[in-house]
């Protein structure tokens, strides 16, 4: 089996990550694959925030826990020290889909390079809140965007669980 198919068939969510940083090279070839991502139309609707700051990476960890519902000293991203939040431009049809591919593609990258993701959601609720849009203000963005979600990435502090098997349904065949 070639490599790509084995890290589609082998990567798993984590929700217990190590403290560590992702090694910075690793971290840019990741949000490249990203980058890479189909879109419809080739419009590149998505733009992804890589947080990697510790003071922020926690304040918007708190913002999704409220969002959850969550009791607080609750860490919605599982200890992640990075978060690469995925947003699209809600003017294009796509933008959703076109999201939702640069997730898979950012953690299919991670997972091809021994760091481990999660997706985590409720980005959607945090950049309609005016704690999501303060963060857009800052870095000057000013279009239209739609949360789509957060990629947590760091290095899994326990092994993954094994793939749960396919269900029977899953692939119908048109003749």
């Amino acid at each position: 089996m070639n490599e790509t198919l084995k890290v589609l068939e082998s990567r798993r969510s984590c929700r217990k990550f190590k403290k560590d940083m992702v090694n910075e090279e690793d971290l840019k070839a990741i949000i490249r694959a990203g980058t890479y991502a189909a879109t419809g139309m080739g419009k590149q609707s998505p733009l992804i925030i890589a947080v990697t700051n510790k003071e922020l990476r926690d304040q918007i960890s708190e913002e999704n826990r409220k969002i959850g519902g969550w009791d607080k000293g609750i860490d919605p991203f599982y200890g992640a020290p990075v978060i690469l939040i995925v947003l699209a431009k809600k003017d294009v049809a796509t933008h959703v889909y076109d999201g939702a591919l640069v997730m898979g593609n950012l953690m299919n990258a991670a997972e091809s390079l021994g760091v481990a993701s999660i997706w985590i959601h409720r980005a959607k609720e945090e950049f309609e809140s005016d704690f999501g849009k303060s963060i857009l203000e800052k870095l000057g963005i000013t279009d239209e965007y739609e949360g789509i979600g957060h990629c947590a990435l760091g290095y899994a502090a326990e092994p993954a669980k094994a793939p749960a098997p396919r269900k029977d349904d899953y692939v119908y065949y048109l003749d």
